[in-house]
């Protein structure tokens, strides 16, 4: 194993990030989803996409599993919240896992998005998204 060179300094004060990012994109669910009646008992795949934005001290700074922001939280979190369960709407389930993670520590700013992407043959989606900004 060779150790890198260190390489503090180097960067310019003016390219010190300024925000710091975690996502999960197009997370595939069968979710009971709808309001139609031939929607009701009738699983479909639900994307779901969530941007977290962290503050400096929940970004990872050291490599190291229990410096970092836990990925598995998002998908574990999520799934659990949609198995066993029934939406009408879209717009509740989003607004639920919103709720779950933006009362997470170090979260500055997040956005959340689900879309059908079986509904139309002409359409890659319809969906949802709120975000804080």
């Amino acid at each position: 194993m060779t150790n890198s060179p260190a390489l503090d300094g180097l960067v310019p004060d003016t390219l010190v990030p300024v925000t710091h990012r975690i996502f999960l994109t197009d997370f595939d669910l069968p979710v009971d989803i709808g309001f139609h009646e031939f929607e009701v008992g009738n699983p479909q795949r639900l994307l779901v996409s969530v941007e977290v934005w962290v503050d400096d001290d929940a970004f990872a700074s050291e490599d190291s599993a229990d410096a970092a922001w836990n990925y598995d939280f998002l998908r574990t979190e999520i799934r659990r919240m949609t198995e066993g369960r029934r939406f009408n709407l879209q717009e509740t389930l989003v607004r639920e896992i919103y709720a779950l993670i933006g009362a997470r520590a170090g979260v500055k700013a997040l956005r959340i998005s689900a879309r059908k992407p079986d509904v139309y043959p002409d359409c890659a989606g319809v969906g949802v998204e709120i975000a804080s900004f």
